[in-house]
């Protein structure tokens, strides 16, 4: 279990963003943010109507001459439901706090209540501002229960590494 990657799941959901697979990553903010305004067929005015900006500001990203600020990506990201961290290029590998899955897609990221993302949680463990598993036993009971057991270990032994893994993420610190 490399990476804390306790759960591997496909999202097997439909994906309303811009960007979609692993492919994706690594791009540069100003090819991501013309490849969302390209696929949401936008001209440049129309992709800085919708995110309260000028078009001049939309040509810089573009171009790479400037990036959107603080706000204007809390705004982008909202409109065109991408992740921040993907509109940074996914300058950092995000893993749920709670489980320890890799988030490679924005499919797979938790919502708070008012719709932006909290990309410290998967969608499996955190949905609308409340977490699914009330303590790490009940986490564990569902490891136990659904992760294969290759190296045919023993179930108390089994517990014990999903603890050890568990217990050096955020959630349950």
């Amino acid at each position: 279990m490399c990476n804390n990657a306790l759960l591997v799941r496909e999202s097997g959901g439909i994906h309303n963003g811009a960007i979609k697979s692993k492919g994706d990553l690594g791009m540069d903010t100003k090819d991501i943010l013309k490849k969302i305004r390209e696929e949401n067929h936008l001209t440049q005015d129309q992709f800085a109507e919708r995110v309260l900006v000028t078009r001049q500001a939309v040509s810089r990203w573009e171009t790479g001459e400037t990036q959107p600020n603080t706000e204007t990506l809390k705004i982008l990201s909202r409109e065109f439901n991408v992740s921040i961290n993907t509109l940074l290029g996914s300058p950092r590998q995000l893993y749920c706090q709670c489980c320890g899955m890799p988030l490679y897609d924005d499919g797979d990221i938790s919502r708070e209540p008012d719709g932006f993302f909290n990309e410290d949680y998967c969608k499996w463990c955190y949905t609308d501002g409340d977490f699914v598993y009330q303590s790490k036993d009940a986490l564990l009971d569902f490891l136990m229960e659904h992760m294969p057991n290759p190296e045919n270990l023993d179930d108390s032994d089994r517990r014990l590494q999903y603890d050890g893994l568990l217990s050096q993420l955020k959630h349950w610190k």
